[in-house]
């Protein structure tokens, strides 16, 4: 039997200088697939919906249930970037289901999405609530607080990036793990129910949780 080794994702080939990663490239193959879904879901829609216009509006309405039910009816604006991003989110989790190294999985892509989060919060919170009241949130509810605050503030990516990370992470290296204990006839049949659970199940979870949190800080930024 041969050694194990879990490391990142491999740089396939450089652009300019700039590396492509196995994360990037199935980045660019993910996007490009929900591209394309999109662009078929929503071709020769009808009054009457049925088929794929009809899967595609009970989405969008269970979407629009929970940015209503998050953020309240006010902020249904918001609705359209959670429709965008719950699929790229949901693809990337279970793409090791068709042999794709989970975007998800690496620390980059977590931690730029949770930064694409937190800076809608301060630029909502701004945008909504004025920069005066923006500044005075930090010495809330005393000036003695700034420095807990700030800490406060640079703590968000770090959990949202994290939480999303480890468990795509550690479900990648399990299973990682059991192809490697298991003799070549059983990898067929034995990982299914640990693909399931790990990509399908665990998958489903993170991006409702990244999601919901999501809306929840920007309904607090908005106030």
């Amino acid at each position: 039997m041969g050694s194990l080794e879990i490391n990142g994702p491999r740089i396939l080939f450089r652009i300019m200088g700039y590396p492509i990663t196995e994360t990037i490239r199935n980045q660019w193959i993910i996007m490009a697939f929900v591209i394309v879904l999109a662009f078929w879901v929503s071709r020769n829609l009808k009054k009457i919906p049925s088929g794929k216009q009809h899967i595609a509006e009970i989405w969008i309405s269970m979407v629009q249930g929970l940015v209503k039910q998050a953020m309240g009816d006010k902020n249904m604006w918001f609705a359209p970037y959670v429709v965008a991003l719950m699929p790229y989110l949901f693809f990337c989790n279970i793409s090791g289901l068709v042999g794709l190294r989970s975007p998800t999985a690496d620390l980059n892509t977590t931690l730029g999405m949770s930064l694409m989060t937190i800076f809608m919060f301060h630029f909502f919170n701004i945008r909504f609530n004025g920069i005066v009241a923006y500044l005075k949130g930090y010495l809330s509810p005393f000036v003695f607080f700034l420095p807990i605050n700030i800490i406060g503030e640079l703590s968000r990516p770090v959990s949202l990036s994290f939480r999303l990370f480890g468990n795509l992470f550690g479900g990648s290296v399990i299973i990682s793990l059991i192809y490697f204990l298991l003799p070549v006839f059983l990898r067929l049949v034995v990982p299914i129910p640990f693909h399931i659970y790990f990509d399908l199940f665990s998958g489903g979870i993170q991006t409702f949780i990244f999601s919901m949190l999501t809306m929840v800080f920007i309904a607090n930024a908005i106030g």
